[in-house]
């Protein structure tokens, strides 16, 4: 059975990504990133990224330490979240920011991956996103550096739509609950949402996946993203599978005891 997919480390897996690269980035929150990857590419030192990811991280996790380290130059995402400097990079011009509706930003690393040009949607006519002027990057002094522009507006069965071009980039990474060595994966819960898109728009794709089994062990109907879009699989041991964080941790407390009269 091949294994020539399989990396030996998460150094060698991202070691040829160069200054400039583009990267969509799967997960959501917290929830299904490439946390292992993440941290490989911050100790190798690239520069200057573009990002495409639902958000950037939070303080101190994820994408957040690749921000924090100033490697990010631009980001597409669909909200700037929990990262207070995340905002304030953005709102001080260190860092441009392309705003794009969530469904809209899957859609469009979907549709780069499936080798679609560009889609019409009617989400966000009306708004910015139509009109352009949405501001993508900041002058130190406040004022607005570059701004989107204006999107072309087609009538399909009495609807406005615009038009969203579609996302391809030089490098994925992403991470998978169970992948085979033919780079087939599947996905748990939430972290589905956003990692076979962004797997799909990579010409390069990098999975860390927490178990890795031989090729006909998942079968047809558990895979969610086919090992076409796979060039790289990072399998990872069984306690760095158990590290998973969380955004915001809540607790109910303790439930008052009954009491009889």
């Amino acid at each position: 059975m091949s294994h020539e997919k399989v990396v030996a480390s998460a150094a060698d897996a991202v070691a040829d990504i160069p200054d400039g690269a583009s990267l969509a980035v799967g997960g959501f929150g917290l929830a299904g990133i490439p946390g292992f990857l993440i941290d490989a590419l911050l100790a190798q030192g690239v520069e200057n990224l573009t990002i495409v990811s639902n958000n950037c991280g939070v303080d101190g996790g994820g994408l957040g330490l690749l921000l924090e380290a100033r490697r990010i130059s631009k980001v597409i995402a669909s909200y700037i979240g929990e990262n207070k400097e995340f905002g304030r990079q953005f709102l001080s011009g260190e860092v441009t920011v392309e705003l794009t509706p969530q469904g809209t930003l899957a859609e469009r690393m979907r549709a780069g991956g499936s080798g679609i040009g560009a889609f019409f949607t009617p989400t966000g006519v009306g708004t910015l996103v139509e009109e352009g002027g949405l501001p993508w990057r900041y002058n130190p002094d406040g004022t607005v550096a570059e701004s989107s522009p204006p999107k072309e507006v087609r009538v399909f069965n009495g609807k406005p739509m615009v038009l969203e071009e579609a996302i391809v980039t030089d490098y994925a990474l992403v991470r998978a609950a169970v992948a085979d060595t033919a780079g087939n994966c599947r996905f748990h819960a939430a972290a589905r949402n956003f990692n076979p898109p962004a797997a799909m728009a990579g010409r390069i794709t990098i999975v860390e996946a927490e178990k890795v089994v031989e090729v006909g062990e998942l079968g047809p109907d558990e895979i969610h993203l086919p090992g076409i879009f796979v060039q790289r699989i990072l399998e990872l041991t069984p306690e760095q599978a158990s590290r998973k964080g969380i955004e915001k941790r809540t607790t109910r407390g303790e439930r008052p005891v009954a009491t009889t009269a």
